[in-house]
């Protein structure tokens, strides 16, 4: 069907190391630094259980507005990716939400290749635009996270 959208597809060259990449993603200052782009993600409002079954949730804070998204990880292979679901606050506990998979690909030269799909089909697709130009505002701070902190 025309127009229908299911999901995001990104990928992404990050100038660090896989196990680099995977400690971004993994490690609650460095997660807390990048999720949300611009936006402010305080320390004290993340937590990150990274193993299978474990949960995490965090709150994106910008002015007049709190945004707080949880998951469980679904399967955790250091240094090679993470699958997790994602759920706005909005979403009850027992929502099945997004699914978030993510592979860090070591590209043999201190890169690493970050492939992104988002699945679920429980958003529109607006909903998914917005959320996948929200994604690519994250990967930039996260980018800019390696950068500043090798």
């Amino acid at each position: 069907m025309t127009g229908t959208r299911e999901g995001i597809d990104l990928t992404r060259v990050l100038d660090a190391p896989q196990q680099r990449v995977f400690a971004a993603w993994t490690s609650p200052e460095d997660f807390a630094a990048w999720y949300g782009g611009e936006a402010d993600v305080p320390l004290d409002r993340v937590a990150m259980d990274v193993r299978p079954g474990g949960s995490w949730r965090l709150v994106i804070v910008m002015p007049g507005v709190e945004m707080p998204f949880h998951g469980v990880y679904r399967e955790v292979s250091e240094p090679d990716g993470l699958v997790f679901t994602l759920k706005d606050g909005s979403a009850p506990e027992d929502a099945e939400g997004e699914t978030v998979t993510v592979t860090f690909s070591d590209l043999g030269d201190g890169t690493t290749e970050l492939a992104f799909q988002q699945r679920g089909g429980h958003l529109t697709p607006e909903q998914y635009a917005a959320a996948e130009d929200g994604w690519e505002a994250f990967f930039d701070a996260l980018a800019a996270r390696l950068a500043t902190h090798p």
